[in-house]
């Protein structure tokens, strides 16, 4: 099995969420943007693999968190991982992400209040 890399598993969960919340998202910034029409309602195409991509997005948060908190660090001698600022970078950014994320997976159970 591939081993993903915490950059990689956050990219890839971003990618998920979007695919996850294309459905409502979608139509909620094209009518706040005042474009609108019954094309508009076509954009729920998706719908049906939300789960799914749900699922891929809390998978990929999970290796993430598991490569930055769970596994040891190893770093060769001069790489920029020996230094300590850079796990914390790291683990920060890990954070806004996943709160973004899973804030973006929310949108379609408060999407309702908006239109």
């Amino acid at each position: 099995m591939a081993q993903f890399s915490g950059k990689a598993s956050l990219i890839a969960g971003v990618l998920a969420a979007i695919g996850a919340s294309l459905c409502c998202v979608g139509p909620l910034v094209l009518l706040a943007l005042g474009i609108g029409g019954a094309w508009v309602g076509n954009l729920t195409a998706m719908e049906p693999y939300r789960p799914i991509f749900i699922g891929l997005t809390l998978l990929f948060l999970g290796l993430a968190l598991r490569k930055l908190y769970w596994l040891p660090q190893v770093c060769k001698a001069g790489t920029p991982c020996v230094d300590p600022r850079t796990i914390k970078r790291q683990r920060l950014t890990f954070w806004v992400v996943a709160v973004l994320l899973l804030g973006l997976l929310a949108v379609p159970w408060f999407a309702p209040l908006f239109y």
